[in-house]
């Protein structure tokens, strides 16, 4: 058994700048920060756009970002939280560039860019790595922490709480975590790692459709682990789609093209070349990404094709070079001339508003458990999350959550009585699985059936399909769980299948449609 104060899960902005937060503010703390990939693989690496934050005080201000979040969250966000968020962001911002962070400036300032919702520039970026930037920094931040231990390619299975205490009877009102049962892939052991405060940073679940902008980690782990414990875990049917995702044949990760290219003046348009956004919204293409998204969608099932075009021709080639030269880069090594061809684009699931339940502070439901960033249910995105909010709830909800544990640390008023009683990880007669080909084949099938029927559009008819389609394929996996040693492949197939039923549940209890969430059957109200 390791034992630590503190033991954060994921490695991306919001497990970092937690973690840096409690090490700079408690010192003494033993901070223990757990990956299941490399230590700087997470979906912050690959946020393209940038930061949203106000730093334009003679053309920006507080109320136009947050009536900007509430519009594009089609008012189902909570509006002290957004105030909060928009309000907090200089100071959060200005921190991570304390940190070594750089962004691309101009005469002296913050080089602003502007995507879909926002109505002024305030998008601070890194060229078109803005992610990759962050995460290189909070990254040489933590390790220069003599108090924050980073173990890599640790993947946790499941949070420990009375569940696992032989004999415990469970109030589900009073539910403690007390860590982590996590699976060491190096040296094939199941370490039991304890801890008085956990922190679930695990980010989204793009992988439980078919395409996706997300990595391959982004497998909904922290989502299903909690839920398994009872913790309170909603808003799982709004799952925002990107509009436009570089087209492959492929299945898996697709490349994003950031919605800053749209921002700069690219129009979208039909594989004959033809404008359409101007038919769905005055905003054209920028209108929020949900729009935006249903548009694309729509005028694919109208003509049949598996994509249409984004139309770079007419913008400056100095500029774009300047502002996007991975997106041209990529472009280029697929093939595509983006300053004489269209990028054929299509959207792909891209960013989920739901998960778990948490307050200001980052606590949720569980005591002694935190979480922030994608994973959870905030507040502040409401059904649809505006551009380059992402990355700010991170470092907002990191810091709220290192103030709330810090003081939980000083109070020291841990009850670890029931830990004595938790077992270790025990796979006593189980098989290791000979034949991987099964756990990738019930993975393909449940992002096949996710795709086609709980996708950017929905019908109850779909929806009922795929609640009797899930079941079958919850009842191989668990059959197989429960007879099998476990690995990475298996544990994520478990994950992805409980974060499946969520959306399906909480799409079929929805009565309009709002933000993300689109079902054709419903009346809009």
């Amino acid at each position: 058994m390791i034992k630590a104060d503190v033991l954060v899960i994921g490695s991306g902005i919001s497990g970092l700048s937690y973690a840096i937060k409690v090490s700079e503010q408690f010192p003494d703390a033993k901070i223990i920060i757990v990956t299941k990939s490399d230590e700087d693989e997470s979906n912050t690496k690959y946020a393209q756009g940038g930061l949203a934050v106000v730093t334009d005080s003679k053309n920006d201000n507080f109320e136009k970002h947050i009536e900007d979040t509430m519009r594009a969250g089609d008012g189902e966000n909570k509006r002290d939280v957004v105030e909060m968020v928009v309000r907090e962001a200089p100071a959060r911002f200005n921190e991570i560039v304390e940190w070594g962070a750089n962004f691309d400036m101009k005469n002296g300032e913050f080089a602003l860019g502007r995507e879909g919702g926002h109505t002024e520039n305030r998008i601070v970026h890194h060229k078109d790595i803005t992610g990759f930037e962050i995460e290189r920094a909070l990254l040489q931040t933590a390790k220069s922490s003599p108090n924050i231990e980073i173990l890599d390619h640790h993947y946790v299975i499941d949070i420990i709480t009375q569940h696992h205490v032989p004999g415990k009877e469970l109030n589900e009102g009073e539910i403690n975590c007390y860590g982590a049962y996590i699976l060491d892939e190096k040296s094939k052991s199941i370490k039991k790692i304890t801890s008085k405060i956990t922190l679930v940073a695990t980010g989204g679940a793009g992988h439980v459709y078919k395409n996706t902008t997300n990595p391959v980690i982004a497998t909904g782990d922290g989502i299903a682990f909690v839920a398994r414990a009872k913790g309170k875990v909603s808003n799982m049917q709004y799952y925002q789609f990107h509009p436009t995702a570089l087209f492959s044949k492929l299945d898996g990760m697709l490349f994003l093209i950031s919605e800053a290219v749209r921002g700069d003046g690219a129009k979208l348009r039909t594989k004959k070349g033809e404008k359409f956004m101007h038919k769905y919204d005055e905003r054209e293409e920028l209108a929020s990404r949900d729009i935006v998204a249903r548009a694309i969608d729509a005028e694919m099932k109208v003509t049949g094709d598996e994509f249409v075009g984004l139309d770079c021709r007419h913008m400056s080639q100095e500029k774009f070079l300047e502002h996007f030269p991975n997106i041209y880069k990529k472009c280029r090594d697929e093939g595509i001339d983006p300053f004489t061809q269209l990028i054929p684009v299509v959207p792909a699931c891209h960013y989920l508003m739901g998960g778990i339940d948490v307050d200001k502070d980052g606590q949720s439901s569980l005591n002694n458990l935190f979480a922030v960033g994608e994973c959870t249910n905030s507040g502040l995105h409401g059904a649809n999350r505006l551009a380059s909010n992402s990355l700010l709830e991170g470092l907002v909800f990191g810091h709220n959550a290192a103030i709330k544990t810090i003081e939980l640390l000083k109070e020291n008023n841990f009850d670890f009585d029931d830990l004595k009683a938790v077992p270790e990880w025990n796979e006593e007669g189980m098989k290791i699985i000979d034949e991987m080909v099964i756990v990738s084949y019930l993975r393909k099938q449940l992002q096949e059936m996710m795709s086609d029927l709980v996708g950017i559009v929905r019908s109850n008819r779909r929806l009922k399909m795929a609640l009797q389609k899930h079941a079958e394929i919850a009842a191989a996996v668990d059959e197989i769980y429960h007879y099998s040693i476990l690995s990475p492949q298996l544990s994520e197939l478990r994950n992805l299948t409980t974060v499946a039923h969520l959306i399906i549940i909480q799409s079929m209890e929805m009565t309009q449609n709002k933000g993300a969430f689109y079902n054709k059957d419903l009346v809009q109200a």
